[in-house]
C-alpha cells in the first residue's frame, strides 16, 4: 500500500467505527452520543473526500 492511502484507510476505518458508534448510541438511548457519532462520521468523510480531490488535482492518485 502506497504511504499515501494509508490516510484513506484511516479515514475509511474512523467512518465505520463511527457507524457502529451511531449503532450504540442508539441502543444506548444516548442522544448526545449519536449526534457526537455523526459529527464524527460527518468530519472523516468530509475531510476525506476534500483530500482525494487535492490529491487528485495535484496528480497524487
Amino acid at each position: 500500500m502506497k504511504s499515501g492511502k494509508w490516510i484513506f484507510f484511516l479515514l475509511a476505518f474512523t467512518a465505520a467505527a463511527s457507524m457502529v458508534a451511531v449503532g450504540i448510541a442508539v441502543g444506548e438511548r444516548s442522544i448526545i452520543g449519536v449526534v457526537l457519532s455523526l459529527l464524527a462520521l460527518t468530519g472523516a468523510m468530509g475531510f476525506g473526500f476534500a483530500t482525494k480531490k487535492k490529491m487528485r488535482d495535484k496528480g497524487m492518485l
